[in-house]
């Protein structure tokens, strides 16, 4: 069986982080049913990005310098004229910083009818330091193919604030970037005619062949052979002669265990580890022999005696401790422990989160780890 190096110098820290892991867990008793809704997308029924370039107004001198964003300026002249306002041979003292360029976004949802009212985002596209208490003009926001979907407009909230004095500055949040809630209407729709659908395609959002096979047997068994499995993430959903909005409302509200794949997660830069309640490992001894050498330096002052010659001398003093990890213990993982075993069972060694990163690492290149590693 395989060494693999624990020290001991872990065997107090990882007692928070696991037993909170633990905690988290479900009980093995009790297996999570959800709504199918909650875990699958109807082809075809998606939002749209959409995006727009506009102007703020209304800042209180933190808006774009319009000497370094010739874009602002070029944006606010052409505003300008098209109001009738035309300012081209005094353009050369236009330097107001009251006025912002910037991108605006937003996503049309699914059966969004003309009239409707959608949020918006903005954020800034020059130098202005902050948009708080501006007001977004008139904005087409277009989606990929070009066309006009929404208008947006409004007045920012940020829920930010910046303020500088001489020798220092206070930002919460990001003063750049706001939010306009209901700041956009709907001019054109996005076609999608659900009630006449014969057939419709279910995704699911975690592909999973054991999963859809449930799915469709609890589909078929309320309402009748409807649902087809034909690859782990798509069902297919005959609606022949039956009403599809009905059909895919009761669908939706019906209970589904779903099941997921033994996989576990790291992130090494931050030593985050997620591990499945299906991981499970094959028989694997775990221990670890670091040499750990600890220098200690304290300096001591000698000081010459009353009325003599001498003089004050620093006397260096070192010591040093050597850890040859004599006292360090092998653990045995019996073959087929379930996670809760192998947490309990390294929180009871005094593994550390990182120091787990390793053994992980270590028992999945032995082939004793029965799960999906994923590094990130």
């Amino acid at each position: 069986m395989p060494l693999i190096p624990i020290s001991t110098r872990f065997w107090s820290q990882i007692s928070a982080v696991l037993c909170t892991l633990v905690l988290l867990l479900p009980a093995p008793s009790k297996a999570a049913v959800v709504r199918i809704k909650d875990i699958t997308d109807m082809e075809g029924v998606r939002s749209n990005q959409l995006i727009g370039y506009g102007l703020v107004v209304g800042l209180n001198g933190t808006g774009d310098r319009l000497t370094n964003s010739i874009f602002t300026r070029e944006t606010l002249i052409s505003m300008l004229n098209r109001l009738g306002v035309n300012i081209r041979d005094q353009e050369t003292q236009l330097q107001t910083h009251d006025v912002a360029a910037v991108m605006v976004t937003a996503d049309l949802p699914a059966f969004e009818h003309g009239g409707n009212r959608i949020d918006v985002t903005v954020s800034a596209a020059g130098d202005s330091s902050s948009l708080t208490g501006g007001t977004l003009l008139v904005t087409p926001l277009m989606a990929a193919d070009g066309e006009v979907y929404a208008v947006a407009q409004g007045s920012l909230a940020t829920n930010a604030f910046s303020t500088r004095g001489a020798a220092a500055s206070i930002t919460r949040n990001v003063p750049t970037s706001g939010h306009i809630a209901n700041g956009g209407v709907v001019e054109r729709e996005v076609p999608f005619d659900l009630s006449h659908r014969t057939s419709l395609h279910m995704s699911l959002r975690n592909p999973d062949l054991t999963t859809a096979t449930r799915i469709a047997a609890v589909i078929n068994q309320t309402l009748g052979p409807i649902a087809t499995v034909q690859d782990p993430r798509t069902l297919l959903i005959a609606l022949t002669s039956r009403d599809p909005v009905a059909t895919l409302s009761r669908i939706g509200d019906l209970l589904v265990q779903p099941d997921n794949p033994a996989k576990v997660i790291v992130d090494e830069a931050s030593g985050t580890i997620i591990m499945g309640a299906d991981v499970r490992i094959s028989t694997v001894a775990v221990a670890q022999g670091n040499l750990t050498v600890q220098v200690t330096e304290t300096p001591q002052v000698s000081q010459p005696g009353p009325f003599s010659n001498g003089q004050t001398a620093v006397v260096p003093r070192t010591n040093i401790n050597v850890d040859t990890g004599k006292n360090h213990h092998l653990a045995v993982m019996q073959g087929g422990t379930t996670l809760r075993e192998l947490v309990a069972g390294l929180n009871s060694l005094g593994v550390g989160p990182r120091d787990m990163i390793s053994i992980l690492q270590a028992i999945k290149a032995d082939g004793a780890l029965q799960a999906d590693l994923e590094m990130r």
